[in-house]
């Protein structure tokens, strides 16, 4: 039966990729345009080609130390899992950001040839729909591995249900060398090590991918549009190409690596909080286990296979409408509600079987010993209710972000009186967004909470994502708009042409402001699960099945221990936020120094008699992204770990309570007063 079920989830992660490979292909075949759009498609393709395989040499380095490490401290099932989670992920960035250098040359000549905006958005989501299936499909594709592979052929799954872990059943390499060292396998280690090594990639590609395009952004427009006083884009500056690329590796290699890694850690935390549960004792029903730890890889399965028709029901019509955010969020909607049918299914097939059953214990049933108040029905509320508030805050972000409301427009208006009062309105805007997903992910947490236990709060995590290939389409879709319309000013196109661009750009700037803000809300409640997991895991376990039993798990945030964590861990964020933001301008200098060098030693250049060298400005942005990404990333690998051996566990919940706290409100305040900025 768990083999059988699993080929459901097989079957949607090969669903997924083919319906890539076949937009990849279609995009593929499409024209190019001029010589000119060819030539400089080419250099585009060939920088982010460059950069990743710099980037790649280095993530390969340091996925290898780590990988000897958890095999060294914890198990070689944990470690080989890591390195299969890092491929997945890397796999997914650079499909990703291949089609994407593809299809934005492709989407400047559909605009060129139609001057039809509907016609132009199938293509450029099209390119997008690549990414987005390919994090789906290469994520599930992997869980399918470690589950079968590890959980079913090892037996890491009988194992928990057998509970041979407590035991001390060793395969760590350290335990060879010191028998003394006694910490045992288990199958949340080895998926632990799953969703680390997307973690790894994830940190990488967004953080380096960033301090990339956000250099070579600043490089381009500090000088051309500010000193020079050419247009954004123009093919004058050399930074031009440079900036093109990093909306590739950035804003597409690093945003589809990103969203995997909250996806992956969305369905994993319910597994691994549902094997907790079991280890201590809270229930002892291990066909329940077994339900609770398919359940939300099945439901993501069924998540993916909506997506394909929610993205199929946009590219299979003739003729779209004028109005992208109209298309897009059609697209969204048919995902999400495709995917609360498919809740309600696999609910009722997984958890129907137990109602009325008792625990063992008189007048306790087993739905009351995980706090399951709705009955088998609960885990498919609890998923629509991740997926409700997850387009609730989509829209909130649209309503902050979108030209077409009153807070965007504000900032325009003030952007007339000077960059103080830009700027101001901006910071203004960032800050009052917060409130509002803030207060939809607590009302999500709670209500979920109340349906399903802490289980239901890892559920709906998952609700949220369960249709990220939908979503990570739609914002996918906006950095090559961006690039299309910077390839349409580089040849010297119809100024019509780049009006098109420049409103599929506006709209990606807000879908980009949704997507973020789904990857900030499924963080946040698979942080609440993962908390609960860590506390389970550090904890006794219960003396005999009770109702309510969860509740015994508490931290205690007023401990002078918890609470120093918790004040540190709210600072990481900020300190993190601030030395890329330091990386970013050391590398933007480097860029300013070169572009200003080129405008006065070459020639002609101002005046459009010779090309720039650009490839001087990609290997700086290059160079000074691989260079400054590694302390924030060692830092934030090092600093939970170092604090556990020094302080202890509880000083570590105390830093991951505070750190998610924090870095909630910085993540919804930069994306959403980014892209009215941007915008604006």
């Amino acid at each position: 039966m768990p083999s059988a079920i699993l080929l459901v989830v097989l079957g949607a992660a090969v669903a997924a990729l083919l319906y890539a490979a076949v937009n990849f292909f279609r995009v593929k075949k499409l024209e190019e345009g001029t010589d000119r759009m060819k030539e400089i498609a080419s250099a585009i393709r060939i920088g982010a080609k460059a950069f990743v395989n710099y980037e790649l040499k280095l993530i390969v380095a340091v996925a290898l130390i780590v990988a000897a490490v958890i095999a060294l401290l914890v198990s070689w099932q944990a470690a080989i899992a890591f390195l299969l989670g890092a491929a997945m992920s890397e796999c997914a960035g650079y499909v990703g950001m291949k089609i994407a250098t593809y299809a934005n040359v492709r989407v400047t000549n559909r605009a060129r040839q139609t001057k039809n905006l509907g016609s132009t958005l199938k293509v450029a989501f099209r390119g997008g729909s690549v990414m987005g299936l390919c994090v789906g499909g290469f994520a599930l594709l992997g869980i399918f591995i470690v589950y079968m592979v590890f959980g079913l052929g090892l037996g890491q799954i009988e194992d928990i249900v057998g509970k041979a872990h407590e035991a001390g059943r060793q395969n760590s390499i350290l335990h060879l060398i010191v028998p003394a060292y006694n910490l045992p396998t288990t199958f949340t280690m080895t998926i632990s090590g799953y969703a680390l090594g997307c973690s790894i990639i994830a940190l990488f590609n967004r953080v380096g991918g960033g301090i990339y395009t956000k250099a070579a952004d600043m490089g381009a427009d500090s000088v051309g549009k500010t000193e020079a006083h050419i247009p954004e884009d123009d093919p004058r500056n050399p930074a031009t190409i440079a900036d093109n690329v990093g909306d590739n590796v950035g804003d597409v290699a690093g945003l589809g690596s990103d969203l995997l890694e909250s996806y992956v850690s969305a369905i994993l935390s319910s597994a691994i909080l549902a094997a907790e549960l079991f280890a201590k004792n809270v229930f002892k029903n291990a066909e329940l286990l077994r339900s609770m730890l398919y359940f939300p890889v099945v439901l993501a399965g069924v998540g993916i296979i909506a997506c394909v028709l929610g993205i199929a029901s946009l590219l299979v019509r003739k003729k779209l409408s004028d109005d992208p955010h109209k298309e897009l969020n059609l697209a969204t909607w048919i995902s999400a509600g495709l995917a609360i049918v498919g809740a309600f299914a696999l609910s009722y097939l997984f958890f129907g079987k137990y109602s009325g059953a008792e625990a063992g214990v008189p007048g306790v049933s087993v739905f009351d010993t995980v706090e399951f108040k709705a009955g088998w029905v609960s885990p498919a509320v609890t998923a629509a209710i991740g997926i409700v508030a997850g387009i609730v805050i989509g829209i909130i972000a649209e309503f902050y972000t979108s030209y077409d409301y009153r807070p965007t427009t504000l900032i325009s208006e003030a952007s007339v009186d000077g960059p103080a009062l830009t700027i101001t309105q901006g910071l203004a805007l960032g800050m009052r967004s917060c409130m509002y997903p803030c207060a939809v992910l607590g009302i999500a947490i709670y209500s979920s909470y109340l349906v399903a236990g802490m289980y239901g709060i890892a559920i709906a995590a998952l609700g949220m994502l369960s249709f990220v290939a939908t979503t990570v389409s739609v914002d996918t879709y906006g950095p090559i708009s961006d690039n299309a319309g910077g390839i349409a000013e580089m040849s010297f196109l119809d100024p019509e042409v780049r009006a098109i661009t420049d409103k599929l750009d506006s709209v990606g700037n807000t879908t980009a402001a949704i997507g973020k803000g789904f990857a900030i809300g499924s963080a946040a409640l698979a942080t609440m699960s993962m908390m609960s997991s860590y506390l389970f895991a550090t904890s006794k376990p219960v003396e005999d099945i009770v109702k309510g039993a969860l509740d015994s798990i508490s931290l205690n945030i007023i401990k002078p221990l918890t609470l120093a964590g918790a004040i540190i861990g709210a600072a990481l964020p900020f300190m993190f936020s601030g030395m890329l933001i330091d990386a970013v301008a050391k590398a933007a200098r480097k860029m300013v120094d070169e572009v200003r060098r080129q405008f006065a030693e070459i020639k002609g250049l101002l005046e459009g008699k010779v090309l720039p060298d650009y490839k001087t400005c990609i290997e700086i942005s290059s160079q000074g992204a691989l260079r400054e990404m590694r302390t924030p990333a060692v830092i934030a690998i090092a600093f939970p770990v170092i604090c556990g051996f020094l302080f202890g566990a509880e000083f570590v919940a105390g830093i991951l309570l505070g750190a998610t706290i924090s870095a909630i409100m910085l993540a919804i305040f930069t994306g959403n007063a980014g892209g009215a900025w941007d915008n604006a």
